[in-house]
């Protein structure tokens, strides 16, 4: 008799968590981005990846349902390269990583950002073509 008292109580505890689980995904991320990259400014000092979510960080904007549609990072004396986790962002629509010191190729997981309005990469030293898969960024404005 226990148990189903006992489940009654955890059952919609398990299902509130499901907005911060999927959230968290995406702190995972920007977490690994924060991994590729060299931060001598300490500008992601803000980018924990204990925290519930992202929407805390320093750089990142998110909607109402906590999903990340802004990364700011734009002339911030970052360094490094992009990888595919970036394409994980579902919901973004700015990627703002003007004049910084970013290299290599540009991951083609970037063009998985269907939601995407805008691309501001000028600046670094990245490689190689532009990802055939941007042909899918349907809404992109401003490349």
């Amino acid at each position: 008799m226990a148990f189903p008292t006992l489940l009654t109580f955890l059952l919609p505890l398990l299902l509130s968590l499901s907005p911060s689980l999927s959230t968290n995904s995406e702190g995972n991320a920007l977490h690994a981005l924060r991994s590729r990259l060299s931060d001598p400014t300490h500008v992601l000092q803000s980018w924990d990846p204990t925290l519930v979510n992202p929407c805390t960080w320093f750089h990142v904007t998110c909607d109402a349902n906590n999903h990340v549609i802004r990364l700011d990072l734009g002339n911030s004396n970052i360094s490094g390269s992009l990888g595919p986790e970036l394409g994980e962002l579902k919901h973004l629509q700015y990627l703002e990583l003007y004049r910084n010191n970013i290299g290599g190729k540009i991951p083609k997981e970037l063009g998985n950002l269907k939601s995407l309005i805008s691309m501001d990469m000028y600046g670094n030293r990245f490689e190689g073509e532009i990802p055939k898969s941007f042909a899918n960024l349907n809404n992109i404005r401003f490349l």
